[in-house]
């Protein structure tokens, strides 16, 4: 089968084409978001457009859509209820402009920190997990679509001929989406679908569109000062907040921007990245929107679509303002069920099939970080999921670590014994490592040959240190080799306990002082 998502270079009909259909999809998720958040619609549509195209002109990453996203939705809505009881009905809204401000300065400061390289550090099986979890999200959150919607009250399932006819135009935009690259690729087929079965709509069929969720019509984005106090206890109220939403937008983010650098083999830039997420963020809280971050499924659409460059991003937010200010009849037209059908389309290329070829071939303990993080990311938060699948890999890595400390005799005699040491030297390990040693048993001098192995940390050394305590106080002396200049500094510094002979294949490493 060919992969959608190839290398490709970006041109510009290409991305033109795929910024359409991306500003068609995201519509209904900036609106269902607003509802989420407890704001009205045109502030998630306003949002979605100042995210797209600020972070589309400057981010690190052509190709990658950004706009309002339920993870970030879902922590504003405390903030609005909170606000709403300080100031009365409506100051939750203002409280929301200035938190998206503060969210947006913190971000940009991580990014000028270099901090997004951090994102390096998060292991394969935890990027597996969120995407297969961030697909059930995605599933999960049309399913809301097969039921009764006047804007944003949802009503009991659909049933009889309104399911049925939903399911069929969903299907229809499935087969087309499919079945449409084989014939030709001169369109993107997800806006040939939508194309298709609003036409069909157009002739007269009676099914659920936009308008039923919300209008799209709307005027420009004005400027507008958050209209809270300015002093401490505002601060203290909203910076928790901004912490969290900075958080929650970056991980995102830089994953979304990770996951697109694999699809399509190339390489974005993270601090980059945060300095535009954080701008956007700036510039939509002065402008009355609720702000955002990366979206996948928005970037996956845009990708398979064949959008590329920073032209992609850049047309997806223009059509979207273009629909809020002349648009609306139109787009309010539009079928539920074929942006449905997009997604579902989405779900199935971001679902990481081949883990379940994974069963039996990984270590178990990579398939248990695959299923919390999943399970995570469905039931809680995308930005906790990581932050637990890194916290797990971290303790399976330091327990396994643990457990591979060797020591192997190379040379005995009666007054000398040499041991070979192998495993890295730790604080999850130094237990182990002193277990293996019995001073009473040794001959007067002790050679520990570290050619294999590193000590990490300062637990290390102290181990190393305690362990030539435990032999001086025998009468015996232990010698260390081939370890590097800055453990030997460290250990001289500690007081001298041990020998240190000094080789000319001595390794060169640094030990860990945090």
């Amino acid at each position: 089968m060919t992969n959608p998502f190839r290398k490709k270079r970006g041109n510009l009909k290409d991305d033109a084409l795929s910024g359409l259909t991306v500003a068609l999809a995201l519509v209904p998720e900036a609106i269902a978001f607003a509802f989420v958040a407890g704001v009205p619609p045109l502030v998630g549509l306003y949002a979605a457009f100042f995210m797209g195209l600020i972070t589309a002109m400057f981010g690190g990453r052509p190709g990658m859509i950004s706009g309002a996203t339920g993870a970030m939705a879902v922590v504003m809505v405390a903030l609005v209820q909170e606000g709403n009881l300080r100031g009365g009905e409506g100051a939750g809204l203002e409280f929301l402009f200035a938190t998206v401000i503060l969210t947006g300065l913190i971000q940009m400061l991580v990014g000028a920190l270099q901090l997004g390289r951090l994102i390096r550090l998060v292991p394969h099986p935890v990027m597996m997990g969120f995407v297969n979890g961030l697909a059930i999200v995605i599933f999960l959150a049309q399913l809301d679509m097969f039921k009764e919607r006047n804007g944003a009250e949802v009503g009991d399932w659909l049933s009889g001929s309104a399911l049925w006819l939903m399911l069929g135009l969903v299907a229809l935009t499935m087969a087309i989406i499919h079945f449409l690259p084989k014939f030709t690729k001169a369109v993107p087929s997800s806006l040939a679908a939508i194309l298709v079965v609003a036409g069909i709509a157009f002739l007269g069929v009676n099914t659920q569109v936009v308008g039923d969720l919300a209008s799209v019509q709307g005027s420009l984005p004005q400027l507008h000062l958050p209209n809270v106090p300015f002093n401490l206890e505002t601060l203290g109220f909203i910076f928790p907040y901004a912490a969290i939403l900075a958080s929650v937008g970056l991980i995102e983010s830089l994953m979304t921007l990770q996951l697109v650098d694999e699809l399509t083999e190339t390489r974005g830039k993270g601090n980059r990245e945060c300095v535009a997420q954080g701008a956007a963020n700036m510039v939509s809280g002065f402008f009355g929107s609720m702000g955002g971050c990366a979206m996948i499924g928005q970037s996956l659409i845009n990708i398979r679509s064949g959008g590329r460059g920073r032209t992609s991003g850049i047309v997806a937010a223009v059509g979207l303002l273009i629909f809020i200010l002349v648009g609306a009849p139109f787009i309010d037209r539009i079928p539920i069920a074929a942006l449905t059908g997009v997604m579902f389309m989405v779900v199935i290329g971001t679902f990481e099939w081949a883990t379940f070829n994974t069963f039996g071939k990984v270590p178990k303990s990579d398939i248990l970080v695959v299923a919390i993080v999943t399970g995570v990311t469905v039931y809680a938060d995308l930005a906790i999921a990581v932050l637990v699948g890194v916290l797990v890999s971290a303790l399976v890595f330091a327990w396994k670590s643990a457990q591979h400390v060797r020591l192997i005799t190379v040379e005995d005699t009666h007054q000398r014994r040499t041991y070979l040491l192998s495993g890295l030297l730790y604080f999850g390990s130094v237990r182990e490592f002193a277990e293996q040693f019995t001073p009473s048993e040794d001959p007067t001098d002790v050679v520990i040959d570290c050619r294999d192995t590193r000590v990490c940390d300062l637990s290390g050394l102290e181990a190393i240190n305690a362990l030539a305590e435990r032999y001086r106080k025998v009468g015996k002396t232990l010698h260390l080799r081939h370890l590097s200049p800055d453990c030997r500094q460290m250990l001289q510094n500690a007081g001298n306990l041990v020998d240190v002979e000094v080789m000319e294949d001595d390794p060169h490493y640094s030990v860990a002082r945090i």
